[in-house]
């Protein structure tokens, strides 16, 4: 990855984790990656005098889209991406692999990096003094659509990711990170019921 003219350019890296799991790079077989961080809008409320009310409006949930090319359902095991459906699903780590609809609802945390740190081996360890990035962590959160089509030719998955700005408790599901070369950017904590980030 390299910053070329102030921008992030061609490549990034992209890490699932299940709540007390183990991180899988996503990277190797997505294509895009959109990011709705969620409007924190406002209504206007008239009032007789001629004046205007501002009445301000939750913030609304984040939502990351991936498009992909998956060879497999699932990812039965390994720290690389092979395949999406697990993700909304219970996983069968087992080949062959089947993957039924069920009712389990797994909370992951999905991180994405852009780097030109060489020595960074995935977006949730840290970044090297002297190197910059850009990091967007979403945590809590969960799968809500996985849509495979073949409309071109090739099976192309579109991948659906939502969470809430907030848990029931008032505290962050989602961050955004930065660090230029005089600063290192800290790794990730693991993820797990206790530790978001």
């Amino acid at each position: 990855m390299t910053q070329n003219d102030g921008a992030w350019s061609e490549t990034c890296k992209i890490g699932i984790c299940a709540q007390s799991g183990t991180e899988v790079d996503y990277e190797g077989i997505t294509e895009t990656v959109d990011i709705d961080i969620g409007d924190k809008d406002f209504d206007v409320i008239a009032t007789l005098s001629g004046g205007r009310l501002v009445k301000f409006t939750p913030q609304e949930p984040i939502t990351i889209t991936l498009e992909a090319y998956a060879l497999e359902a699932g990812t039965d095991t390994g720290a690389t991406g092979k395949g999406f459906f697990a993700l909304m699903n219970t996983l069968d780590a087992s080949q062959p692999v089947t993957i039924d609809a069920d009712r389990t609802r797994t909370p992951y945390r999905l991180v994405i990096l852009w780097t030109d740190d060489s020595t960074n081996t995935g977006p949730s360890d840290a970044i090297a003094s002297g190197s910059s990035a850009l990091r967007i962590a979403a945590a809590d959160g969960y799968f809500t659509s996985v849509k495979p089509s073949f409309t071109d030719g090739v099976v192309k998955f579109t991948v659906t990711y939502k969470v809430p700005p907030f848990d029931e408790d008032g505290t962050a599901n989602f961050n955004m990170q930065s660090c230029d070369a005089t600063a290192i950017l800290a790794a990730l904590s693991a993820y797990t019921s206790s530790a978001k980030f």
